[in-house]
């Protein structure tokens, strides 16, 4: 595990008190970097983004060396903290992460990091995260993130649909979403027919959600070279890491 890619972050305040203005450490797990942010009460970065690559091997005990890397170097202390996992998520545990390891299934990540860094942690789909920072809560809205595989999450005025796993659903040819739109597809496929198959797949996902509002995240819609349609938005990487305020909403 390498921390190269680790600079000095620039000065934040120190954690406040439940009351006034909890800052929360964000953490987001990626098939290709593990990523992390202070925010404050409001969503609002309050240091630089930090980050280090994803262990080649990523097993939970790799990927918590990575962690205590990114820890080790947030320049003040923090309240709490939210985390974005690429996977299924409940009460905590993960059972699926099929873009890092097997070990993955069963594994109480939530339980792991607060007994590590003595603070509270909640923990959910990393989908669902990026799109509680990108989301308006007014009607349906769809959030697709493109990256190492494809994730994705649904939500209705605000509220989040638990469990949607787009990716993993048969498309073409009775392959998966991810098969086609994930950093295999781009790379089988190249940037032109990706570009096409990714029009397809947002057509689809109208006639399947009619969803109000579809908004793009992730790191490969770099790769988009088309304009987006009337109510889709690509949205930026740290949206991933600012909606992790969003697991804390009855932080009183």
């Amino acid at each position: 595990m390498t921390t190269k890619t680790l600079k000095a972050a620039s000065p934040a305040r120190s954690a406040s008190t439940k009351t006034s203005n909890p800052i929360t450490l964000c953490i987001d797990i990626g098939g290709s970097g593990l990523k992390a942010m202070l925010v404050d009460a409001k969503g609002h970065p309050v240091c630089e983004r930090q980050r280090v690559a994803t262990p080649s091997i990523p097993t939970p005990r790799a990927v918590l060396k990575g962690l205590d890397a990114l820890h080790a170097v947030i320049p003040a202390d923090f309240d709490r903290v939210s985390v974005g996992f690429p996977g299924v998520v409940k009460k905590g545990v993960t059972y699926t992460a099929a873009n890092l390891h097997p070990l993955w299934y069963g594994f109480p990540l939530e339980k792991e990091l607060a007994k590590r860094w003595k603070k509270p942690v909640r923990l959910a789909n990393d989908a669902a995260v990026q799109g509680y920072g990108a989301i308006k809560g007014d009607g349906v809205e769809l959030a697709i993130t493109l990256g190492t595989g494809l994730g994705s999450s649904l939500f209705t005025d605000g509220l989040l649909c638990p469990g949607l796993e787009l990716g993993h659903h048969p498309w073409k040819k009775d392959r998966e979403y991810e098969d086609y739109l994930g950093r295999r597809g781009l790379d089988k496929y190249g940037k032109k027919h990706w570009n096409k198959l990714l029009q397809e797949a947002i057509e689809q996902t109208a006639k399947l959600f009619n969803w109000d509002h579809l908004y793009l995240g992730g790191g490969n819609t770099k790769k988009i070279d088309f304009k987006p349609g009337k109510n889709i938005e690509i949205v930026s990487n740290e949206a991933g890491l600012l909606g992790g305020v969003a697991l804390w909403r009855e932080w009183k």
